[in-house]
């Protein structure tokens, strides 16, 4: 899974069949010390919840279709989960 954060909302005027009512976020992903780690990107929300601001976790390929349902729709990365936190222990 990869980390990223929400940027905005993607409103399409014509969705796939089996995307019904699957809100489509535009996020940035990041690094383990959550600076940004290439360009932005559409994504699935499995969860429907996320929204702009939030730190979430996603998947890519084959995995991101496999995530929502029903499964193997047409998506390149799919939100599966909201971030409370993240703890890194200090390197020595």
């Amino acid at each position: 899974m990869l980390l990223g954060k929400v940027l905005g909302t993607v409103t399409p005027s014509l969705r796939y069949e089996g995307l019904e009512g699957v809100p489509f976020l535009i996020i940035q992903p990041l690094d383990k010390n959550r600076r940004k780690k290439g360009e932005p990107l559409v994504a699935a929300d499995a969860t429907r919840q996320a929204g702009p601001g939030d730190l979430i976790y996603y998947e890519g390929g084959r995995e991101a279709a496999l995530a929502l349902d029903p499964w193997f729709v047409p998506v390149d990365h799919t939100i599966v989960g909201i971030v409370d936190d993240v703890s890194l222990r200090e390197e020595s």
